[in-house]
């Protein structure tokens, strides 16, 4: 991963007292809508782990319950599952790709259908970009950049 892959927040721009619409980033996942939902959450789960390994300060720090016990910290500036459908994911990726400081990650279809990484490369790099039907698409980067990508797609239901 290079530098010119990650994104995030500047150390003074974290808040993590303020509500999440005020984060000069915004976070969606958009899922296929008809996937099942098994498939559904691990599209979801893929792209956000490699969301998480690309956004500088989007954890917030680890909160401690009454009793004493840690939990990891969670993304302090929210995320969003949207629910589209396989043309939409298509064209949101495409929009996004082109659009200046808007980190893209996505899942095509060929990830669900192989158990090795290499062979999930492998496939991805014998099939053109068109051709690969994206099961979720997540995005991060200016809130109004995002807005204007995704438009009013509903939450997955």
């Amino acid at each position: 991963m290079t530098e010119e892959q990650l994104v995030g927040f500047a150390p003074e721009e974290i808040d993590t007292a303020a509500p999440t619409r005020s984060a000069r980033l915004k976070w969606v996942v958009v899922v296929q809508e008809d996937l099942p939902a098994g498939r559904a959450v691990n599209a979801a789960a893929c792209v956000s782990a490699a969301i998480g390994a690309r956004v500088r300060g989007l954890l917030g720090p680890d909160a401690v319950d009454a009793d004493g016990s840690s939990h990891a910290g969670l993304p302090w500036a929210g995320c969003s599952v949207l629910a589209a459908s396989v043309e939409q994911l298509t064209a949101i990726r495409g929009k996004a790709a082109g659009s200046d400081g808007v980190l893209v990650v996505d899942m095509p279809e060929v990830a669900q259908l192989t158990r090795v990484y290499d062979e999930y490369r492998q496939a991805v790099a014998e099939t053109p970009s068109a051709a690969l039907a994206p099961l979720a698409v997540a995005l991060v980067g200016p809130r109004n950049r995002v807005d204007r990508i995704v438009g009013r797609l509903p939450l997955l239901a």
